[in-house]
């Protein structure tokens, strides 16, 4: 996650580019928080909230706090907030999800982490999440991989080799920071269970996954429910928030000088002449559909 944290790194074309949370989403995580008769809304924790997408979605809660290690995404939240009627309701803290000593024990009813977990050192994490946390409190982390063409399955492939290959001219798969990419590409199940960590802490867990007709194998399979419509023009922008690929040019400078683009631009470009063999529309204003696969851990305080 050092990546995000550089001052190079532009937070501001992150928060505007990434996918948006689909209401379907919190509800599912309010409605398993809902399942306890003890359940309570007073406060939600927002755990390596980055500029606050996921936080403002939170709003069921009297207080909500958003955690972020990394300085520059705490300030792209805290002047986002200033456009949301939500006076006084939420807050940015500027720390690691590995350490919340502003909190105090037992008083928090739900952790939510989106698109953060991968990087967490959850044998810290589950240890003050049980702290924290009241009884009958819920902890819900959930995290979108690599990204699908809906229209276009033939194109995964593709996808596949630009994001997960290993040959420099063609790929940033290399250049990912590891081993949280790994473990979001895994779906979240390297996260370890909390009693494993915290013994008996815990009374539930679960894991669910999103993800439609991708990814066979994985049990507990649902409908997707992350997408996007947007120009190829949006698509490449969401390319240029990889940050794969900051690390790639920092490695390979020379790249920003290719006449044909750089790789990013070249993977676009194979991506949008593979669409058109398809029949599909590839101009850069033309719109195209995207999806993600998301994951879900879920877990509730004894």
């Amino acid at each position: 996650m050092a990546t995000y944290s550089r001052a190079t790194y532009n937070a501001a074309r992150y928060a505007s580019i990434r996918p948006t949370y689909p209401r379907q989403l919190y509800e599912f995580v309010f409605q398993y928080h809902a399942r306890s008769p003890n359940a309570r809304w007073g406060t939600a924790v927002d755990l390596g909230c980055g500029t606050g997408h996921a936080t403002m979605g939170l709003t069921p809660f009297k207080r909500i706090i958003g955690v972020e290690p990394s300085a520059k995404m705490v300030e792209q939240a805290r002047e986002a907030l200033k456009d949301i009627a939500l006076p006084g309701q939420v807050e940015f803290v500027h720390s690691g999800a590995e350490d919340l000593h502003f909190l105090q024990d037992g008083s928090v009813d739900l952790i939510v982490s989106a698109q953060a977990a991968h990087w967490f050192n959850w044998q810290k994490v589950w240890k003050e999440a049980s702290r924290v946390l009241r009884k009958d409190g819920s902890l819900a982390a959930w995290g979108y991989s690599e990204f699908r063409l809906s229209r276009y399955p033939s194109a995964t492939p593709l996808i596949h080799a630009y994001s997960k290959g290993s040959d420099p001219n063609t790929s940033v798969g290399p250049y990912w920071e590891q081993p949280g990419r790994n473990i979001l590409d895994n779906h979240l199940l390297d996260i370890p269970e909390p009693n494993s960590v915290v013994p008996n802490a815990f009374k539930d867990f679960e894991r669910v996954f999103f993800v439609g007709d991708h990814h066979p194998n994985l049990p507990d399979r649902r409908p997707v429910i992350l997408r996007k419509k947007g120009t190829w023009n949006d698509l490449l922008g969401y390319l240029r928030t990889y940050s794969s690929l900051h690390t790639y040019h920092e490695a390979h400078p020379e790249d920003l000088k290719n006449p044909e683009g750089d790789i990013a631009v070249r993977f676009w470009k194979s991506l949008r002449q593979h669409v058109a063999t398809q029949g599909g529309k590839a101009d850069e204003t033309d719109e195209i559909d995207i999806e993600w696969p998301v994951a879900v851990i879920l877990a509730k305080r004894a």
